[in-house]
């Protein structure tokens, strides 16, 4: 490793990349802000270079020449979602459980990786993501690192090796925030009917935004919660710190919640702080089917931008504007669904802000997780229990849980469509 530079505007990216190589770096709290903001500054001098984003919630990659930038990501959350609009970055459609191997094996080539990283004894320490982030540690010809003294010690499969740092800056930097919302009366009533779904000693698979924030505040009651999750944030700490998330039940790393990714406050960062009952693992475990089948009772809640009348869901994309990704549903979906006493849950508001309804009579973007696979659908307006029902009944079921400003359109087109 070189010794590190002063500050990032210091590291010479022509040194480490090449015509035609692809740059990936860290997502979410994880983001090395500083040197995405000077490979920004610099990359209109590089010749062609592919970009790798990941999920953003930053500004970072700001750039107004991006003529020589070819950006893929694999959806539209967060900031991504105006990089697809504004610059034309690709998608590549894939189930997050399939991201390690796609890097591991060469389908997507990456050379250079920028890793925000903690000091840890002679090592380094991957904080609050490790997501796919060994793979592509280990695909990376060069890798260039942040050291944040502010990105906590996490316990897990967290260890970067000294040997594999090339060069890096040192800083001293906030993470980003992102701490739990209370949420509206509607979030509120999608969470109670999720709520009802879910017993003591459920493992709960169950990500970040209103509606999961709700349904963690409104768990207060359970006892002996586990979290087996891609991301955890405010919520699933909360519920930690007053003891009804304890892990006890869980076939699998006993007496831990499991993250792929950590983003919230700074409560999360803090209590994750050389914390063993937070165990950081990687996308290659916390989605791997096999580990989620060994829990008998896991309960998995996703969000969808539509479900049609025969129970297909969209989470990606509405009248071809990208607005989300496939990210882990369908790996979560399919395991909720088959646990031995576990239920699969997409929960929704049964309209958009604008007043068009969620419940449609046909997609007006991808399938993103299958009719065959979908087992619950909520709303504010109730809960339409799929699995097993036949189309006809599956129509009726969502058409009673749909805005009822909806529900007539609905019932008119459901002959047509089922």
């Amino acid at each position: 490793m070189d010794a590190c530079t002063g500050p990032a505007e210091g590291i010479d990216f022509a040194r480490y990349l090449r015509a035609a190589d692809t740059l990936a770096w860290g997502q979410a709290a994880a983001e090395p802000l500083p040197l995405v903001r000077a490979f920004a500054a610099q990359c209109g001098g590089l010749g062609r270079v592919r970009v790798l984003l990941g999920t953003s919630f930053s500004n970072a990659f700001e750039i107004d020449d991006r003529s020589n930038i070819d950006l893929v990501t694999f959806g539209a959350t967060g900031s991504n979602a105006r990089l697809i609009a504004s610059a034309g970055a690709d998608i590549i459609p894939c189930h997050a459980s399939d991201v390690p191997e796609f890097i591991a094996s060469g389908r997507i080539r990456v050379d250079v990786v920028l890793v925000q990283v903690a000091q840890d004894d002679g090592a380094f320490n991957l904080g609050v993501c490790v997501d796919y982030m060994p793979d592509l540690l280990a695909a990376a010809r060069v890798v260039v690192a942040e050291i944040n003294d502010e990105m906590p010690l996490t316990c897990g499969d967290t260890r970067v090796e000294r040997s594999r740092i090339d060069a890096c800056v040192r800083t001293r930097r906030v993470l980003p925030q992102m701490p739990a919302r209370s949420g509206s009366a509607l979030e509120r009533q999608i969470a109670a009917h999720v709520a009802r779904l879910i017993p003591d000693r459920a493992v709960l698979q169950i990500g970040i935004g209103m509606i999961p924030d709700a349904v963690l505040a409104a768990l207060r009651s359970r006892r002996d919660l586990g979290i087996h999750s891609s991301v955890i944030g405010d919520g699933v700490i909360e519920l930690m710190q007053a003891g009804i998330v304890t892990n006890r039940y869980k076939e699998v790393d006993d007496g831990a919640t499991v993250a792929a990714v950590l983003h919230g406050s700074d409560r999360v960062y803090g209590y994750a702080h050389r914390n063993p009952q937070i165990r950081m693992k990687p996308y290659r475990y916390t989605h791997d089917a096999a580990v989620l089948a060994a829990l008998s009772r896991l309960f998995t809640i996703n969000s969808a931008l539509e479900v049609d009348l025969t129970g297909q869901v969209n989470a990606e994309s509405v009248d071809g504007r990208a607005v989300g990704q496939i990210g882990g549903q369908v790996d979560f979906v399919r395991a909720g669904s088959r646990s031995r006493e576990g239920r699969a849950i997409i929960a929704l508001p049964s309209s958009t802000g604008g007043g068009r309804s969620r419940i449609v009579a046909a997609l007006s973007g991808p399938t993103t997780t299958a009719r065959s696979d979908v087992d619950l659908v909520v709303t504010e307006h109730g809960i339409a229990e799929l699995r097993a029902v036949p189309l006809r009944e599956r129509a009726r079921r969502l058409i009673a849980i749909a805005d009822p400003d909806a529900r007539r359109g609905l019932e008119a087109a459901a002959d047509r469509v089922v």
